[in-house]
């Protein structure tokens, strides 16, 4: 028997979008469509209501007093020349025609992938330390991005927001077997007051931030051993946990360094 075929809800304008979302009970949001339709063609996913977010308007960003505003249906490609470490993450995003097509929101979203790490923005974003505001139960809310990242399955990702940091660093595994895969990958942001943020990607299901290494950040090879203390490494296609043990130390020494390169 041939399954029906979804609901699709087309809105216009991001109030339209808010509406149509609504507390999200059998919604599935498409926007790049890079990590759904796989899900889709191979049977894993089978929506009832689809809400396709590409003429909603949410594909903007501005920049205001210091204030950086992301649209959650943004192209990843538009970070590439943006501010650091986003733009260096974003880059490194799998390849030209997903970077065109895969978007912020959906990069934020990702969920933990089955066999590597999804979500190279989500540490980034961490780093600078970002707001998301979305719609969902209860109506709209800002919070930071960990909290979102925590619990944002009925929620609808519109928007993203953070300072632009006065310094950063970005360091990254680059294997060629994983085949633009982020192995695992070190984000670091000094914002306006002096406060480092560090936060990893591939590192765990989704990215993480890295409170003991910030707390030695003035110290490399300090931060870099207190790391671990932070995370829960995992195997997948890509490496072995024993292999990011060993590395993750490594890629928080060589982003603070490129920190204290990067001051002003």
């Amino acid at each position: 028997m041939t399954a029906a075929a979804p609901e699709v809800l087309l809105p216009t304008s991001l109030q339209e979008a808010v509406q149509a979302f609504g507390d999200g009970a059998g919604v599935t949001v498409v926007a790049g469509g890079t990590i759904l339709l796989p899900a889709l063609t191979y049977g894993r996913l089978k929506p009832g209501r689809a809400l396709m977010l590409s003429k909603s308007g949410l594909d903007t960003i501005t920049r205001e007093n210091g204030m950086i505003r992301l649209g959650a249906m943004l192209p990843v490609a538009a970070l590439a020349d943006g501010p650091e470490p986003l733009a260096s993450a974003a880059r490194n995003v799998a390849d030209i025609e997903i970077r065109a097509q895969g978007t912020v929101g959906g990069n934020l979203c990702a969920p933990p992938g089955v066999s590597a790490p999804r979500g190279d923005l989500q540490g980034p974003l961490l780093a600078l330390g970002a707001h998301v505001r979305s719609a969902g139960p209860g109506g709209e809310r800002t919070e930071p991005v960990e909290s979102f990242l925590a619990d944002h399955q009925s929620r609808l990702a519109l928007e993203i927001s953070f300072e632009e940091p006065s310094a950063s660093g970005y360091a990254r595994v680059d294997r060629p077997h994983a085949h633009t895969y982020t192995t695992l990958a070190v984000s670091v942001a000094r914002a306006a007051d002096g406060t480092v943020r560090i936060a990893a990607t591939g590192a765990g299901p989704r990215g993480v931030r890295l409170p003991s290494a910030e707390a030695q950040a003035g110290d490399p090879e300090a931060a870099g051993r207190a790391a671990l203390a932070d995370v829960t490494l995992q195997d997948d296609a890509l490496a072995s946990a024993w292999y990011r043990e060993r590395t993750l130390p490594v890629l928080v020494r060589r982003a603070l360094t490129q920190l204290v390169e990067n001051t002003g």
